[in-house]
């Protein structure tokens, strides 16, 4: 069993849900398509790090893109993240072999999530996060940053089982 990321559901408000997440160590990568970015995170989980150790895969997948708030449009400057398991803090995490994965803490914050199901290609993705401002705008409820894609499953799975989000820190 995959270990999902811990959350507290603080709020819903029709298809979003504002939630609040603790302090997580994340691998990432800047600046990587999804494929070369998951294979470089996927290496690192696998042993590619200096005490060779096998690291468990966690969910979502976190991907944030460089969105202009004004009009939602995707730029090319992509970046992955995994979070890591919940008992690796900032000195137990291995380190790295490869310079192009990096180990950072995100502090606690709060997201304003929506769920969507199937393959997270760009038009849906616009669908949704249009939605999400949508509702945020609706109930008056300020967002900053950029937004984030969460995946939770295998890219081998069938579209119908998947899950995704995309989110958005709220204040």
């Amino acid at each position: 069993m995959v270990e999902k990321v811990n959350y507290k559901l603080l709020k819903k408000i029709n298809n979003i849900e504002i939630r609040e997440y603790p302090d997580l160590i994340l691998a990432y990568v800047e600046n990587f398509r999804d494929d070369n970015a998951f294979g470089l995170l996927f290496n690192y989980i696998s042993g590619n790090n200096k005490i060779n150790e096998k690291i468990s895969m966690t969910t979502p997948v976190i991907n944030s893109k460089k969105i202009e708030m004004t009009a939602p449009v995707i730029s090319n400057d992509t970046n992955m993240a995994f979070v890591m398991p919940r008992f690796y803090d900032e000195k137990t995490i291995p380190k790295p072999l490869d310079s192009n994965v990096k180990i950072k803490v995100q502090p606690k914050r709060k997201l304003a999530v929506i769920r969507f199901g199937g393959y997270s290609r760009e038009n849906k993705i616009k669908k949704y996060k249009e939605m999400l401002l949508n509702e945020l705008n609706q109930n008056k409820i300020n967002f900053k940053g950029g937004f984030l894609l969460m995946r939770y499953n295998s890219p081998f799975s069938l579209p119908f089982v998947r899950r995704n989000e995309i989110g958005i820190e709220v204040l």
